[in-house]
């Protein structure tokens, strides 16, 4: 009896293995409207995040002398990211980009801060 919940147990954890490292090297994942909506709604309120992320993700590159460049291009990526919120909630519905795609990297936001 022991012997084989043992194996059971075995079993469940080796498919569940397999199942994420599939899940790994899968393709892109594939975007539906909904994605899309959600995206926006994002974009449209967490737009301000561009700043601070913008300034992260220099200082990552250039070290402390990356922040007022991060700054900067901070404070073009807020209207960008607003816009581009406000575009990707109006034509939630549409395919445009092909798929339901991004128009924005990173997708969200808040996913600048995703590394610290």
């Amino acid at each position: 009896m022991k012997n084989r919940r043992t194996s059971l147990i075995s079993a469940a954890l080796f498919s569940s293995a397999l199942v994420f490292a599939a899940a790994a090297h899968a393709d892109p994942p594939a975007y539906t409207p909904v994605d899309k909506l959600g995206r926006g709604v994002a974009g449209m309120v967490g737009g301000a995040l561009e700043l601070p992320g913008q300034m992260v993700d220099e200082s990552e590159k250039h070290g402390p002398a990356g922040l007022p460049l991060g700054f900067a291009k901070g404070l073009g990526m807020v209207v960008a990211r607003e816009l581009t919120g406000v575009y990707e909630f109006v034509t939630a519905p549409l395919p445009v980009p092909r798929g339901y795609r991004p128009v924005l990297e990173p997708e969200y936001p808040w996913d600048h801060f995703q590394n610290l």
